[in-house]
């Protein structure tokens, strides 16, 4: 019906009434039916056939990868009350209702086979539509069993099933199908069947209810135990598990937010099953198949619920076969461009966000850099020559002497310099550390870690060297001026330019000594210490004050093992006093610091050093995660969450969508497909015409 027609009928009735009975239809579900019924020639009424029904309750915009959109129409019968071939707005408001039922699925599955409409199922007529719907190569099924006589009766004494009792059966009906086609291919009775005999048998009796990744993989069932054959205790044990998908998700969704890493192993999947549920139901067999299916592409034996989903979810598609493969082939090469250039501009929001995250760190222990520095560049043996004792006396001095502000002397520079420094050095660890780790364990070696920061320590010389000799001369200016009279101050830029491009990176070799091991320490320290001691995962969140705590102990080993390195650089970026030693490069700084001074003068500043870097790494690292996690990159997937709460944990478990015809007509035919995968397949006859077949072929007559 077009949408001119569909306006005009719907402000007829509203104008005029409609003949039909009260059907307590809401807006949307009246307006479906209009949209898609068609007008009787000869009366005028609305009506729906087999075509505009299937509309109706199967928009061509579901998914219909494992139920045939063409097998709704058996629900047709069910919605046609009178058996005229037309389903009338009265119709479709009962069957609305219908659906909205409770125990919909098993009531609409009663009503197709109910065909005298008694409100009882007859042999007669449920083997008839049987046997018209099974498909012809269909693995058979014997009505005559014990099974099948123990809820209607044997050939002689046949009797009518009430609805809770055609319920029960069909309860029961797929566990017999699958015993008997076993015994059908366990011709040694021997009670094992090849694996391809089981992937058949599962195919043909449960393939509406199981994902892509469990059908593709049935014959691997042999697998989980020493044999190449399937015992019937495996089938049974498999059947089992997929009967109880759902409380299999709730037991693995608990069990994973208990994890640190949201994954669990066998065992813990079985101790959360004995708590959850009564008598320990879940048997090791059935958990041996469980994990199996699950770690097919994941052999660790530590599964998380992205695992899981690919044999719990049926919805869940195979994504390197068929139509997806060339959807995503096609959408991989339209979007190549598109994605070089957002990462591009990611590693450029990220390296934004580490100068900021550089910058603030930096201004928190500027007044401890300058004092390490100061401490450093004090040369000499002989105590008398020193112009501090120690670091708390370096501070004292230097607020007596030049005021609070002395201690930031050289921080603008400082600002401007280490933003760039930080940000690479976080943007290259980042970037090293991601091309490392596995994708699917989120796991990195050791060895990658240290390369890693080794890397982002070496990155960041390019903008640190400059920096630094700059920041050293500002630094140690003030000393200067105190003990020579009219000694003039020199600003960052004279600096800059009396040094010229080479002079701004002498030192270097010293500035690589010290960056890449204090980098290569540094961040996996900082890695571990947030998982190992602090326990982060993926169900835990680090605060602030815990981000600040790693990356300050994480700084001191780092800060105290590298200053040997520090002090050699900064006599050679400083610029020497009348009677000091001037030196030429690094060896010969090294051998005349250790020759005049001795090895305790390499670690002058040590501790300084340990308390400027550690709690300013700390800053930096903590305001880098916290900016990542406040101001994320705009149109970035969202990590995977694990739910870590029990009342999550069930909010997450699909329910049924109750007020979707479609949903619910899906479900029914989810049982009625328990029969045969092919119910449906085939064009139903009407009422009438199910007298007129021939009786040979399942009919009246």
């Amino acid at each position: 019906m077009s949408t001119t027609t569909t306006v005009k009928e719907v402000v007829k009735e509203s104008l005029l009434g409609s003949k039909e009975p009260s059907s307590n239809l809401s807006a949307s579900h009246r307006a479906s039916f209009i949209h898609n019924a068609k007008k009787d020639e000869q009366t005028g009424e609305l009506y729906m056939g087999p075509e505009e029904f299937v509309e109706a309750i199967a928009p061509p915009t579901e998914d219909y990868h494992k139920i045939s959109r063409d097998q709704y129409g058996l629900l047709f019968r069910v919605a046609d009350r009178k058996g005229s071939g037309k389903v009338t707005i009265g119709d479709w408001a009962a069957f609305e209702n219908l659906l909205m039922k409770p125990d919909a699925e098993y009531e609409i599955a009663f009503r197709l086979f109910d065909v005298e409409r008694t409100g009882s199922v007859k042999y007669e007529d449920f083997r008839r539509l049987y046997e018209r719907n099974k498909g012809p190569d269909s693995i058979p099924f014997d009505w005559d069993c014990e099974w099948a006589k123990l809820y209607i009766g044997g050939k002689s004494k046949r009797h009518p099933l009430t609805y809770s009792e055609f319920s029960q059966m069909l309860r029961g009906l797929q566990g017999e199908r699958i015993r008997q086609a076993f015994q059908l291919f366990d011709t040694d009775r021997d009670g094992y069947i090849e694996p391809e005999d089981f992937a058949r048998i599962i195919r043909e009796t449960a393939k509406h209810k199981l994902s892509d990744h469990l059908l593709d993989n049935l014959t691997t069932l042999c697998n989980i135990s020493t044999g190449s054959r399937i015992s019937y205790a495996n089938v049974r044990a498999f059947q089992n598990m997929i009967m109880e998908m759902d409380l299999v998700e709730l037991i693995i969704r608990q069990a994973c937010k208990r994890s640190a890493d949201g994954k669990i192993t066998r065992t813990e999947f079985l101790n959360e099953a004995a708590k959850v549920v009564r008598f320990s139901l879940v048997t090791p067999m059935e958990a041996d198949i469980l994990f199996h299916f699950a770690s097919l592409d994941e052999p660790s034996g530590r599964l998380g619920l992205m695992d899981f989903a690919k044999v719990l979810d049926a919805s869940w598609r195979h994504r390197g076969t068929g139509e997806a493969e060339e959807g995503q082939a096609v959408a991989k090469a339209k979007s190549a461009t598109k994605t070089f250039l957002l990462s591009a501009v990611e590693s450029g929001y990220n390296f934004m966000l580490g100068s900021a995250a550089g910058a603030f760190g930096a201004f928190m222990v500027y007044p401890i850099d300058l004092v390490k520095t100061r401490m450093q560049n004090q040369r000499g043996a002989d105590p008398g020559q020193r112009l501090y004792k120690n670091s708390v006396d370096c501070f004292k001095k230097v607020i007596a002497n030049e005021g609070f502000r002395g201690l930031y002397s050289g921080v603008v520079p400082q600002l401007v310099g280490v933003a760039p420094e930080k940000a690479i050095k976080l943007t290259v660890n980042d970037l090293v550390r991601g091309f490392f780790t596995d994708k699917k364990t989120g796991k990195i070696d050791l060895k990658h870690e240290i390369l890693a920061g080794g890397s982002a320590g070496a990155c960041q010389v390019v903008f640190t060297n400059p920096l630094e000799i700059v920041k050293i001369r500002l630094q140690v200016q003030g000393e200067v001026a105190k003990a020579t009279e009219g000694a003039q101050k020199r600003s960052a830029m004279w600096i800059i330019k009396n040094l010229g491009l080479a002079g701004l990176y002498k030192g270097a070799s010293a500035c690589l000594l010290r960056d890449v091991p204090f980098s290569a320490i540094y961040f996996p320290t900082y890695s571990h210490l947030k998982k190992d001691l602090f326990g982060e995962s993926k169900t835990k969140k680090l605060g602030i004050l815990q981000l600040l705590t790693a990356g300050a102990i994480a700084g001191m080993p780092a800060a105290y093992l590298t200053t040997p390195c520090d002090v050699i650089k900064t006599r050679l970026q400083v610029e020497a006093r009348k009677g000091d030693t001037s030196y030429t490069g690094l060896r010969h700084a090294a051998t005349t610091i250790m020759k005049e001074e001795g090895f305790r003068a390499f670690f002058k500043g040590g501790p300084a050093r340990i308390l400027r870097s550690s709690p300013q790494f700390g800053f930096t690292l903590a305001a880098y995660e916290v900016l990542q996690s406040v101001l994320p990159f705009p149109g970035k997937s969202k990590p995977e969450q694990v739910h870590t709460g029990v009342a999550d944990v069930v909010d997450t478990i699909r329910e049924k969508d109750v007020a979707s015809p479609h949903a619910r007509s899906r479900n029914a035919l989810k049982i009625i497909l328990d029969l045969d995968e092919n119910f449906g397949r085939v064009k139903l006859p009407d009422q009438q015409a199910w007298k007129t077949v021939p009786r040979i072929l399942g009919g009246g007559n």
